[in-house]
């Protein structure tokens, strides 16, 4: 594994840092007050983005699927669309979280397609700009306790059930549901939808205000008799209790290295942001004095830069794996549990000390502070980040394990 920048993603990533400083930057405050207005200067840039992808390779959305690889197959390693993604939006949420997660056909939703889908889903929604759904009101953390079901009539599913906090859930185009298939056979029956939008019986019931991320819509969806092709399951039909939903599972091995990198973005703009502040104040970081001849604000730095780069290379590695077909629900939780945590602490601590300067909407500080919280979050929280962790390193199943 490489720890550089791989020298075909470079172009992107520059791309993607202009974009932030020259497009979210500038924007950024206007839609933290106004919540729920919809971006518009994103339009442009989403045909961009599209164009920026498609010229970096024609791998196309699946090439970081797992299900497609069972290990490197001997042709070299692999920098693919995982890597391409995590490196893209570390860049981006550099400029603002929000707007990051409201460029269209963008979405987390994207990720579990590409994660599950078979060849002809592929074709079929890879244009498309897909939400999440996941979490219930009975049912946050527990991904096993969903209520929403699907139903099959005929060549149709029938789902019904309400999910709450949907990224982008008003403004995508179609929407990723979980539901399950027989509520008597627990987590084994849980499937994935795809509904696309003006389905009947789809209804956005409302949209949340939120302590950060706020040019991102989050809305409550309610699905009352909401019929779906059958060819709008994503992975295999069937239900396997000895394989259980470990299909729709494998959807967070894609998804929690993305909001992992979503947090470094953010964590590494407050500390950059913070330095050259106290720069202009007089502190002066020199890396080569001992930490204990450094005044605390300097050596805070140094100690929140030595944490940031681990997070960062977690995130990295986890990605790489995914790449390369290795199996990676450790690491992407790995990945997840620290980046989270470490970007609130950050962006926390910068806020404090900046002072008044930290506190005031004079700078982004403070608002990156309370963006970072959702990167602890969504995606699964700290508590099952690091649940998943030790049954991973203890070998136990989470019948064993609670």
């Amino acid at each position: 594994m490489q720890l550089e920048i791989p020298a075909r993603f470079k172009a992107l990533v520059n791309q993607a840092h202009q974009v932030a400083e020259q497009v979210f930057r500038p924007i950024s405050r206007k839609y933290d007050r106004a919540e729920h207005d919809y971006p518009k200067e994103l339009d442009m840039l989403a045909s961009i983005m599209d164009g920026m992808n498609a010229g970096v390779g024609d791998e196309g959305a699946g090439a970081g699927r797992l299900a497609r690889a069972k290990g490197n197959s001997g042709d070299g390693i692999r920098n693919g669309v995982n890597m391409r993604t995590v490196l893209g939006l570390t860049e981006l949420c550099w400029g603002d979280v929000g707007l990051a997660l409201s460029i269209p056909r963008q979405g987390l939703g994207n990720s579990a397609i590409a994660a599950v889908a078979n060849d002809e889903q592929l074709r079929r929604f890879g244009d498309t700009w897909a939400a999440m759904a996941i979490t219930e009101p009975g049912a946050g953390s527990d991904s096993a306790a969903i209520r929403t079901t699907a139903r099959r009539d005929g060549d149709d599913y029938i789902i019904n059930g309400e999910k709450i906090y949907v990224t982008a859930g008003e403004r995508a185009n179609a929407v990723v549901v979980w539901a399950t298939l027989d509520r008597q056979q627990g987590r084994a029956a849980i499937k994935s939808f795809v509904v696309t939008k003006g389905t009947p019986g789809m209804t956005v019931e409302r949209l949340e205000k939120k302590l950060g991320i706020r040019a991102s819509d989050t809305a409550a969806i309610r699905f009352d008799n909401c019929r779906v092709p059958k060819e709008n399951l994503l992975g295999d039909p069937e239900i396997s209790v000895d394989k259980g939903f470990a299909g729709a599972m494998q959807t967070f091995d894609n998804t929690r290295p993305v909001v992992a990198a979503m947090a470094v973005g953010v964590a590494r703009a407050a500390l950059e942001r913070t330095r050259r502040l106290l720069e202009l104040a007089g502190l002066n970081q020199e890396y080569v004095q001992q930490s204990w001849l450094q005044p605390a604000a300097a050596r805070e730095l140094n100690m929140m830069e030595a944490e940031l780069e681990a997070a960062r290379l977690l995130t990295i590695r986890a990605a790489w794996m995914a790449d390369n077909g290795l199996p990676n629900s450790k690491e992407a939780s790995m990945a997840k549990a620290k980046a989270g945590r470490v970007a609130n602490q950050i962006t926390l601590r910068c806020v404090e000390l900046c002072g008044n300067l930290g506190y005031a909407e004079t700078e982004l500080l403070e608002k990156w502070a309370r963006d970072s919280k959702i990167l602890d979050i969504f995606e699964g929280t700290q508590q099952i980040q690091l649940l998943i962790i030790a049954r991973r390193l203890l070998n136990k199943t989470s019948a064993q394990l609670k």
